[in-house]
């Protein structure tokens, strides 16, 4: 036995758990099945709200003035969460995932009701900004959940059921909430969704509390945080939050925001990844660099799905966000394929393949542009890019986790996180400028002609790059 062995509450190591189960356990065995129910409910509930969030945001946008305002509502949710993934690490592996995930609950919620009251498209965005603070907590605990209390042969597997948690609601969310926002108004799409957080507290949490609770070292004191992870957390949030500003402001004077975005953003980026992550070192480096490659690109492309096919195509909002629905079940396609034993030794192919699937759904989707071309383009494009995905971020996780010891799952996690929406935040900053400067700020006009489809064009293309670029990463996922 070692001190890296992880330990559950009944004192029982991984290795000794694995040999007393062998040959029985699985994710959804006795010993794991309320457990498993509990926390892919959780994912399921972020899943909801992504879906149904991203097709009633074009009319919140429209109907609250703020179409300019439109990329703060999806960054101002990255922006807050880095900040609650550095807190989270540092939660988690000294106190456990309990208390963060409770927590994370409770704000994503509360951030709901903010959004859905709003008179405002500012007090929109604070609303999203606190969901952002409790994914933030929600997911890295959620994290350090699976890399205790599941020995590392099943991790795969878990990994594989949080993208089916994707599935439902990728078809039902948008459907659902299209005809919500068509028939009694967007309102009702963010209220109507913290109901479900009381299903993900009953079942997780006493199972989280059996089996991973606590810190995984004696010397690790409760309450002896890194005050220097969290100075550097709260520079990361501010930096990312004033480099999106700068990029929404086209005066000159937004030069002295991004300044002060970029002075507090940098230093704060190396601290808190990997050493090596921005020059794609091989091994865990890599891992987190090719995390908010493949989520940057992907994520930032599809915030501006929904919007192009309203204002480009004219489709409703059910229409625009039921294009999407189909790429729920590849993505869990990708991430079961990712789980199988046999693909195991061809994990780092399949990322590569995955992120050129990737490259290839992002390029297609612009073509809609062009009013010739049909519309179930995107749809089709964006099937294949999900399988692409379903492939790379479950497989991320796995690989993380597997270089990852016991007592820095947490900041690691923390750091695989926070590269994926510190991506999110400055891709949507770049393309939010880009896309401003280019007229999409006028998006909800109805003029035929002017420069909307090269705004479109300006968010897509970029971003088919950065796609590309994380498939030469791919190649130095092995240390």
């Amino acid at each position: 036995m070692t001190a890296l062995e992880p330990r559950d509450a009944d004192g029982l190591t991984e290795a000794a758990e694995t040999d007393a189960d062998r040959g029985t356990d699985g994710v959804l065995s006795r010993s794991y099945r309320a457990l498993s129910v509990g926390i892919v409910s959780v994912v399921l509930l972020i899943a909801f709200e992504a879906t149904a969030v991203g097709t009633a945001m074009p009319v919140a946008a429209r109907e609250l003035d703020g179409v300019a305002l439109y990329a703060f509502a999806f960054s101002g949710y990255f922006t807050t969460s880095l900040f609650g993934m550095v807190l989270s690490g540092q939660w988690s592996d000294r106190r456990g995932p309990l208390g963060p995930l409770s927590a994370g609950i409770a704000g994503f919620a509360a951030g709901l009701v903010i959004a859905g009251t709003a008179q405002s498209m500012w007090v929109f965005v604070l609303g999203r900004a606190v969901q952002g603070l409790g994914g933030g907590l929600v997911i890295v605990a959620l994290y350090v959940v699976v890399g205790r209390a599941y020995p590392e042969r099943l991790r795969p597997a878990i990994m594989a059921a949080f993208a089916a948690g994707w599935v439902v609601p990728s078809i039902v969310g948008p459907l659902a909430s299209g005809a919500v926002t068509e028939h009694l108004g967007w309102r009702w799409v963010f209220l109507g969704i913290p109901v479900l957080v009381l299903l993900p507290l009953a079942l997780a949490l006493p199972q989280i509390r059996r089996r991973a609770s606590g810190p995984v070292q004696k010397d690790q004191a409760a309450g002896s945080f890194d005050r220097r992870r969290i100075r550097l957390a709260l520079g990361i949030s501010l930096g990312a939050g004033l480099l999106q500003y700068a990029a929404q402001d086209l005066r000159p004077l937004a030069v002295l925001p991004a300044l002060a975005g970029a002075a507090l953003l940098v230093p704060a980026v190396l601290g808190l990844l990997p050493r090596g992550t921005y020059r794609a070192a091989r091994g865990l480096p890599s891992v987190v660099l090719l995390r908010g490659l493949s989520a940057g690109s992907f994520i930032v492309a599809e915030s501006f799905v929904p919007l192009m096919l309203v204002t480009q195509r004219g489709l409703s909002p059910t229409l625009a966000g039921f294009s999407l629905a189909p790429g729920g079940v590849t993505w869990a396609l990708g991430s079961y394929l990712q789980s199988r034993p046999r693909m195991a030794p061809y994990r780092e192919r399949l990322m590569t393949a995955g992120m050129a699937l990737v490259a290839a759904a992002v390029a297609t989707a612009p073509g809609v542009l062009v009013h010739a071309v049909p519309v179930w383009t995107v749809a089709v494009a964006w099937t294949f890019g999900c399988l692409g995905m379903g492939l790379v971020i479950s497989s991320t996780s796995v690989l993380l986790l597997r270089l990852s010891a016991p007592q820095e799952a947490g900041a690691n996690s923390a750091a695989l996180q926070i590269s994926d929406a510190l991506a999110n935040v400055v891709l949507l900053a770049a393309t939010g400028a880009a896309f401003a400067a280019l007229g999409g700020g006028s998006a909800a006009a109805t003029t035929a002609d002017g420069p909307r489809p090269l705004a479109f064009a300006a968010v897509f293309l970029p971003m088919a790059g950065v796609a590309l670029v994380g498939a030469w990463v791919t190649r130095r996922l092995r240390a």
